[in-house]
């Protein structure tokens, strides 16, 4: 099945089947391509979290307007933002690429230097914005590789990240819940799997110059 089949075929899933879970070799194809995702300067400014306990995710549906997703879903995954990025974070990825690529840290000051003026030059604010796009990039991979493995997923912003924050321990880890992802397999009484999708013609969403 080409790539363009397989997203047409997944939509947002509107109910699971909590009888079946995804096998941890999928996940982790999973994961795997969400840490493959681009990121502003390779920075990664998030981490994907995933949710497999119960009986937090029950906790959780309060906080996401008791959408049943959350719990229903074979995983949970939340994708949280770092709620800071500095001069420590562009250090730690200067020392990666350095052991990856076997490039003296000495080699990379001038690369190192641009990354650290935009991170001093830009506001708390305008730094919680940059950081929050990264973790739609990922989303953004994350559903087409889900799409791609058969598995369905569903994007999420209804819910209450402050709430999520608490009860997964995010705040104390430097982090902020972002946005959600429950993946798994849908129901076969979800209505919604049945409806075409809705999309505008291609001449509609792109525009040549």
């Amino acid at each position: 099945m080409s790539i363009i089949e397989s997203l047409n075929w997944r939509y947002a899933t509107k109910k699971f089947d909590p009888t079946k879970k995804l096998d941890e070799a999928t996940v982790n194809t999973i994961l795997e391509a969400g840490n493959l995702s681009a990121s502003s300067y390779g920075l990664q400014p998030w981490k994907i979290i995933v949710v497999k306990n119960e009986e937090i995710r029950q906790q959780l549906v309060e906080h996401s307007w008791g959408q049943q997703q959350v719990v229903d879903a074979s995983h949970l995954l939340v994708i949280a933002r770092h709620s800071a990025i500095a001069e420590s974070d562009v250090q730690a990825f200067i020392e990666n690429i350095s052991e990856t690529r076997g490039i003296p840290q000495e080699a990379l000051a001038e690369y190192k230097g641009m990354m650290t003026n935009t991170v001093n030059n830009l506001s708390d604010q305008d730094k919680d914005v940059w950081v929050g796009k990264q973790a739609y990039i990922v989303l953004g991979n994350l559903l087409a590789v889900c799409a791609e493995l058969k598995v369905d997923s569903t994007p999420m912003e209804g819910f209450v990240p402050d709430k999520y924050d608490e009860i997964l321990g995010l705040d104390k880890l430097g982090l902020k819940s972002t946005v959600l992802l429950p993946i798994g397999f849908r129901a076969e009484d979800d209505d919604y799997q049945q409806l075409k999708k809705v999309r505008k013609s291609l001449s509609d969403s792109v525009l040549y110059i």
